[in-house]
């Protein structure tokens, strides 16, 4: 059957979503499309919780979210719009209509944290840059200042914090990382960590469930996995999976199941938008390629094929991504074989819906005094938290396993 329009039950609670990356395409996306969606001028194509058996469930209203965020660039939130209005992401009607529900939420937008290895950032917000010059324990107290007001004067239950922030550049484990007392004593030194894990701690210390839609360390340490555990608070992640991932996963248990040897599956991605722009730095591009890769090895098992992904930055593409996969297979009577997809899209109206699910899953697990990693949320990312398989159809059972029990 067809998505249907939102259809809302009563409802007397009011739940902040704070957006990190506010300004950003997939932030954008979902606040236009949050706004639109109750006012009833879009469907609600895409959105996994308005349909069975999701929809039976006591999730929080689309009516009943509040948006905020921070976001470390000054452009404004109707450039953003208009960005994805000129790309034909956004409809203009659309964006006409909802300026105002969008001009309040602008007006709650916070100056953010910057990265120490960020890129890109020709209209960054000159607080920002000041910020990046305090110590980690003051940006943390200056983002849980701003979740604490945002909280007691929308008059909110809670506030869930998502990250849309740009993929920040790679770096291994480090062994403060291991423990919570190791990494509050480097915090204490005042010894620099990526700002994903900042806005991590920030967000679960305020007693805030977190969910990071990027590939960044944010709450996936060990060190703020036990954070959550202390503070009771359910969290997920990381690296939304929506298009060219989604589809790997999608179609390598197919291999496995009719017991077809893959030798090798070679992908390369263009794309344009500051996604692309900061992904052309090649610490960057590392540590999204790392969740990129490493499903088909982990579902394909050994023998191991060959694998490889590029990404290119095109930047006439703007907010659309090409991404090319060709996959070389032997046979019976070994008889060597290929497939070639070519998947064309707008990550930013992919990822979008699904961030609005995760809020509401996010607020139904702290509802249900669930705590720490959301196993069930899985089949949303490349590289879930919990760990486990990597199969898009194992995953999504197991999610309809988490629900059954909870109608």
């Amino acid at each position: 059957t067809p998505p249907s329009t939102v259809t809302e039950k009563p409802n007397d609670r009011r739940v902040g979503l704070w957006l990190i990356g506010a300004r950003g395409s997939v932030a954008t996306c979902a606040s236009y499309g949050l706004i639109g969606l109750r006012s009833g001028l879009i469907e609600a194509v895409g959105l996994c919780t308005e349909r069975p058996p999701f929809d039976a469930l006591p999730l929080i209203p689309l009516d009943a979210l509040v948006l905020g965020g921070h976001d470390v660039c000054r452009r404004g939130l109707t450039q953003s719009a208009g960005e994805l209005v000129r790309t034909g992401i956004l409809s203009p009607e659309l964006v006409a209509a909802t300026s105002s529900e969008a001009a309040a939420f602008e007006s709650r937008l916070r100056p953010g944290i910057l990265d120490d290895a960020d890129v890109g950032l020709a209209d960054v917000d000159p607080e920002s840059v000041r910020l990046g010059s305090v110590s980690p324990r003051e940006r943390i107290e200056r983002i849980a200042d701003d979740l604490r007001a945002f909280r007691e004067e929308q008059e909110l239950q809670r506030v869930i914090v998502v990250s849309l922030a740009s993929t920040e550049a790679w770096r291994g484990a480090q062994p403060e990382w291991e423990a919570l007392d190791r990494l509050e004593e480097s915090l204490d030194r005042g010894e620099p960590q990526p700002a994903s894990v900042l806005y991590a701690h920030a967000a679960l210390s305020s007693g805030c469930p977190f969910v990071n839609f990027t590939p960044s360390p944010g709450s996936s340490i060990p060190a703020l996995r036990e954070l959550a555990r202390r503070q009771g608070l359910p969290h997920c992640g990381s690296d939304g999976k929506t298009g060219e991932t989604l589809m790997k996963t999608a179609l390598a248990p197919m291999f496995t199941a009719r017991a077809l040897r893959v030798l090798s599956w070679q992908g390369y991605n263009m794309l344009g938008n500051r996604d692309g722009e900061v992904l052309a730095d090649p610490l960057h591009c590392e540590a999204k390629l790392r969740n990129k890769d490493r499903v088909l090895h982990d579902i394909l098992g050994e023998p191991s094929p060959h694998t490889h992904v590029g990404i290119d930055y095109v930047p006439s593409l703007e907010d659309w991504k090409t991404a090319w996969d060709f996959i070389h297979f032997e046979g019976f009577l070994g008889v060597r074989m290929s497939l070639q997809f070519t998947w064309s899209g707008s990550d930013s109206a992919l990822a979008a819906p699904l961030v609005l699910d995760l809020v509401r899953l996010t607020d139904l697990a702290a509802e249900r005094g669930e705590a720490g990693e959301m196993a069930h949320t899985a089949c949303f990312f490349k590289s879930p938290l919990a760990g486990g398989t990597q199969d898009f159809h194992a995953q999504f059972r197991a999610l309809l396993d988490y629900v059954g029990p909870r109608l």
